[in-house]
């Protein structure tokens, strides 16, 4: 697994969790709305964790969470 971006899916990670509780959503709904297990979104939303996900993966997850998918991928310095 290519580690170049590491902190970038992170980040990611962390901007799944902030707009899913905006949403008043567990991570369970989340995991279920996706067809997904639980354990795969703990994994991308763990601050200490770098888990990569397909572009496929992050306009799904976008669509549920009701936001434009460049939102999880823009990172203010």
């Amino acid at each position: 697994m290519n580690k170049d971006f590491k902190d970038d899916y992170i980040k990611i990670g962390l901007k799944i969790s902030y707009y899913r509780k905006l949403k008043s959503m567990t991570q369970e709904q989340l995991a279920e709305k996706l067809n997904c297990g639980v354990s795969f979104i703990g994994q991308i939303e763990a601050p200490n964790i770098y888990k990569a996900i397909s572009l496929d993966t992050l306009f799904k997850i976008a669509r549920e969470l009701d936001i434009p998918a460049y939102k999880l991928l823009y990172f203010e310095n």
